[in-house]
């Protein structure tokens, strides 16, 4: 099928040029909100016009550039908050290498992220000062200042900066704003997701970002009245990336107050658009069903739907009247999430659609700034990742007679490499092309489905293959089960062989609400008979003939991703 453009919208060769064309577009426009609280909790909100952004970002990289920082690195450590966005902001469009890093990293972890990325100089929020100070203390890290996001006690903060700052461009200091950009350099530098050993340290140039901000903008459905709240992290590429491609828009930008207060946040900041991880999505829509069930009215809202669907076909959108009540439980101006960052399930992404609220799906990774492919709302298919962004080149290499091969990619949002790791490099860089080491396969339509991670994928004796998510995603949609991880387990009475089992981690505020009285026994029965309905539903090679139940969370990376290798390893030694 086609590729097609849906919005009109100019590329840009770097970030300092897409900022300046959204200022002068959108100018007087609020482009963030900060909530203020003071002593007696009362609550003010301040809005951050377009225009103002850009005056605070160029007063602060002005006072950089007078500290020495130009050409240097400068590393954020912190929330998402107003002052990380002038960090970065002030770091590309004055060409100071950012280095966004993991807020909640060890303290070990954190350090080391600091000296292999040779940071010149850390910005922090105080939150996490007492890591800073130990970080300092142990003095490894050859870096040269640090600087707090707010005003503390032995620290320069980034609110006083930006005043010296402005005096100096008041004074016509005009060496920062007037900056050129090189647009292919590396000028941001990103940890992969992983243990300290094997993170590795992704570089990326302004045009990469840019690159993709602007495939972004020509199909998904993003307006200049909409209000986002930024829940992903801005240290997670599809966090940072978003963030632009909000302001390349004209969106009003919201900071969350934390997931416990999801449902009060999309309320108070009238949201009606954000972008999530699936576990956030997920959250989101059980919770809209538990709510369902316990005021009786899944069957009504059920019939509601089928009504709905029928309408639809003969182009009747009746949804926002339908469904008000749980909309408005939304905050009532919701109409469009987008989810990345791993396989959502499609019964989620359906079930939002069908009460009206828009969810696409997409597909990428640090390495490719991040987009590689989504879908948009003219082209949805439940359960894929849509079709290939508008500049960027995909193959599937490799195919099997199922048509399944593993994905790799040419364009402009590919990165330049690892940072000082040639050997990782040449592993995923080959005569151009980006082997992202995901494996999927294209449907008739030319719609793209996800099949797996190939170093997950299960093989067993017979040459049959079997990829986790397919199971873990039926697994996961149980009201029981909070989390779950499908492997291979060398089989007893083969050794050559794996059986597949699974370690399910139940919801424990589930199960003492249905099964108040249950044994660990009697609870494995129940949730082992479920298991053995999902099994009737494959064929046998892919039967579950193993079950572990736990109540402890797996293993997680700080992105919430199951460090899967480390959790196989553990249940392996275990049964050894």
């Amino acid at each position: 099928m086609e590729r097609e453009k849906y919005f009109e919208a100019t590329e840009f060769e770097n970030i300092k040029e897409l900022i300046k064309d959204a200022v002068k577009k959108y100018n007087e426009k609020t482009a963030f909100v900060i909530k203020h609280k003071n002593e007696k909790k009362e609550v003010t909100y301040e809005n951050i016009s377009y225009t103002r952004l850009l005056e605070e970002v160029n007063a602060l990289g002005t006072k950089f550039y007078d500290l020495g920082y130009q050409n240097k690195r400068v590393a954020i450590v912190g929330r998402n908050s107003y002052e990380w966005v002038m960090t970065h902001l002030a770091n590309l469009l004055g060409g100071i290498v950012s280095i966004p890093l993991d807020k909640e990293l060890q303290v070990d972890e954190l350090e080391s992220c600091i000296i292999r990325s040779k940071a010149d100089v850390v910005v922090f929020d105080e939150k996490y000062i007492e890591n800073i100070e130990e970080i300092k203390n142990r003095g490894n890290a050859k870096t040269e200042n640090y600087i707090c996001m707010s005003k503390q006690e032995g620290y320069v903060s980034i609110p006083e900066l930006k005043e010296q700052g402005k005096e100096m461009l008041e004074a016509g200091k005009k060496e920062y704003v007037e900056a050129e950009i090189d647009s292919y350099k590396m000028n941001i530098l990103l940890f992969t997701s992983g243990t300290t050993s094997k993170s590795k340290a992704v570089m990326l140039s302004q045009n990469n970002i840019a690159s993709n901000v602007y495939s972004m903008q020509l199909v998904e459905d993003i307006r200049k009245e909409d209000v986002n709240i930024a829940f992903l992290p801005f240290h997670h590429i599809f966090g940072s990336t978003c963030m632009i491609v909000m302001l390349a828009f004209g969106v009003t930008t919201a900071f969350p107050d934390g997931l416990r207060y999801i449902a009060q946040n999309l309320k108070e900041y009238k949201v009606s658009i954000f972008v999530g991880v699936p576990l956030l999505v997920e959250a989101i829509y059980k919770r809209i069903e538990q709510g369902v069930a316990k005021k009786g009215k899944t069957k009504a809202v059920a019939f509601a739907k089928k009504l709905s669907n029928l309408l639809l076909k003969l182009h009747i959108d009746i949804r926002k009247k339908l469904f008000k009540e749980i909309l408005n439980e939304l905050g009532g101006s919701l109409r469009f999430v987008i989810s990345g960052g791993a396989p959502l399930d499609k019964k989620v992404s359906q079930g939002f659609n069908e009460l009206g609220i828009n969810v696409v799906q997409g597909y990428g990774l640090t390495e490719t700034s991040p987009v590689i492919a989504a879908e948009n709302v003219k082209k949805m298919k439940y359960g894929s990742i849509g079709f290939p962004m508008e500049n960027v080149q995909l193959e599937l290499h490799n195919q099997d007679d199922q048509g399944i091969g593993e994905i790799r990619v040419k364009g402009p949002n590919v990165m330049l490499g690892y940072y000082e790791n040639e050997e990782a490099t040449n592993a995923v860089l080959k005569d151009g092309w980006f082997y992202t080491g995901d494996l999927a396969y294209f449907d008739k339509e030319g719609y793209l489905f996800l099949s797996g991670r190939k170093k997950d994928m299960i093989v067993l004796k017979n040459g049959k293959k079997v990829f986790p998510d397919e199971l873990e995603t039926l697994i996961n949609r149980m009201d029981e089960v909070s989390e779950c991880i499908v492997y291979g387990m060398p089989d007893n009475k083969d050794k050559n062989d794996l059986k597949l089992s699974v370690k399910i981690v139940y919801d424990k505020e589930v199960v003492n609400e249905k099964y108040p009285n249950a044994t660990q026994q009697e609870l494995e029965d129940i949730i082992w008979q479920k298991i053995k309905e999902i099994n009737k539903t494959f064929p046998p090679y892919k039967y579950i003939k193993n079950m572990i139940l736990t109540d402890k969370e797996l293993i997680k990376t700080t992105t919430k991703k199951v460090k899967r290798q480390e959790e196989i390893k553990n249940l392996l030694k275990e049964n050894a």
